[in-house]
């Protein structure tokens, strides 16, 4: 009993692969192949000339006894091969029907020592492989996530745009990809990096109009940042990253004409920036801080009277029925005189009990000199239907300057998944434009695949 405790411990950890040994029937010829010996360490192990026979048949009485433990549908009445029966043995072993069958199981694991030790050179050979893999591999702390997005449009313009090669009315293709890879050290930090890339084109397209994917047909890194905590802080600093990155932003409506983005607070409640700093801390109960600061990467250098810096800052509240967020941001224009803007901007969201969400939000930008103020906003619906999500938006087509004509936007979208993995949204627009006697229209279906 003491030999069946021994070979007991060696086998209950071998791993679930060798199950699948079970449904492969090996012959002799097989067994003495050269591939067999990276696989096998065990020295009892010399061919398969030691066996009794290749295969087990019904009046054997390990062919019976596995019968009766096993239960199995392999023994019918037909032969076994002795892998096979190992096989089975050893799931005997692994399901601990060995403690209840101690005498039997022992008599089967002299009977099938030698099938048994092949398998278990199978296994310490898999599991060299496998751990020379995990060597090569990314650290346990790395993940990688990614998706592709591709785009069909359509679109009618009012009139083709001086110089850019677009037509008035086109069909258009394109794909966005991206990766992300994701780093903790610490548990509670995160160093995250980005690559995209993408081949939208054109100003006057779908694509375009409606802000989607890279435009540059090559893999490069995107954004470089990595976000820890500081007491109560989390703070993010990085290379191509928004200084808004730990704001708070109410704005619960998704975007199609990339014009009315952040529920049309695009430049205070989501400012954007280049090398940066942000910081974004929750207090009381629900409420949320975030500031930020950002400068060039460039030539000009961070904070100098050349770079084109930003700050800002952003105060928000939610909870399950209702949201708010009102931003600050000041973009500075750099070498140029008089060319900075103060942007302020609020957004909000609104849930009541089985009616969807209405949202929206307004910018202002006060602009130094003679520049003319700006103003802009977004107001919309979104609602489950069916399996997606259906929404609604209408608002000023960017930000309008004071004096001039305004000019709306509408969007309608539908969002549905296709899978866990998979889904589309089929969406459509109409776009004003200031001097153009026709609007521009269009229609088009994203397919989005996330890994």
């Amino acid at each position: 009993m003491l030999r069946f405790m021994k070979l007991f411990q060696k086998l209950i950890a071998a791993p679930a692969i060798i199950s699948m040994a079970s449904g492969l029937a090996v012959n002799a010829a097989e067994i003495n192949q050269p591939e067999f010996s990276p696989f096998t360490k065990s020295p009892e192990v010399i061919s398969t000339g030691d066996f009794k026979s290749d295969l087990l048949v019904p009046g054997d009485w390990a062919y019976d006894s596995l019968k009766d433990l096993s239960k199995s549908p392999r023994f019918n009445g037909s032969p076994v091969h002795r892998i096979e029966a190992a096989a089975e043995l050893n799931r005997l072993i692994a399901g601990g029907e060995g403690l209840m069958n101690g005498a039997a199981i022992e008599r089967l694991s002299d009977e099938l020592g030698s099938e048994l030790a092949i398998m278990k050179g199978r296994v310490d050979g898999l599991e060299a492989r496998v751990n020379g893999i995990e060597a090569g591999s990314f650290s346990e702390t790395t993940s990688m996530s990614g998706k592709v997005e591709m785009q069909i449009g359509a679109g009618s313009n009012g009139a083709a745009i001086v110089g850019d090669n677009n037509n008035e009315e086109q069909t258009t293709f394109a794909y966005h990809y991206e990766v992300d890879l994701n780093t903790s050290f610490t548990g509670d930090d995160k160093l995250n990096i980005e690559f995209a890339a993408g081949n939208a084109a054109g100003t006057n397209t779908v694509q375009g109009l409606t802000g989607f994917g890279e435009s540059q047909d090559a893999l490069t890194i995107e954004d470089v940042n990595y976000t820890f905590p500081l007491g109560r802080w989390d703070v993010s600093v990085g290379d191509s990253m928004d200084l808004s990155k730990n704001f708070p932003n109410a704005c619960a409506l998704g975007t199609i004409v990339d014009a009315m983005d952040d529920c049309g607070a695009k430049n205070a409640v989501d400012a954007g920036g280049d090398v940066s700093v942000s910081l974004g801390t929750e207090f009381a109960d629900g409420w949320e801080f975030g500031f930020g600061f950002s400068g060039d990467s460039g030539t000009s250098g961070i904070a100098t009277k050349e770079s084109t810096d930003g700050l800002g800052a952003a105060l928000g509240y939610s909870n399950d029925t209702y949201g708010f967020t009102f931003g600050y941001a000041l973009a500075d224009g750099g070498a140029t005189a008089n060319s900075d803007t103060t942007y302020y901007g609020a957004t909000a969201y609104y849930t009541p009990e089985g009616m969807g969400t209405l949202s929206g939000g307004v910018e202002i930008g006060t602009k130094q000199g003679a520049n003319k103020d700006t103003s802009q906003f977004k107001v919309g619906y979104a609602t489950d239907l069916g399996e997606g999500t259906f929404e609604v938006g209408f608002g000023t087509n960017g930000a309008i300057a004071d004096g001039s004509n305004e000019v709306y936007a509408y969007e309608a979208s539908y969002s549905f998944p296709i899978n866990d993995g998979v889904s589309m949204t089929a969406f459509g627009y109409i776009a004003e434009v200031d001097g153009q006697d026709e609007d521009n229209s269009g229609l088009g279906l994203t397919t989005t695949f996330k890994f």
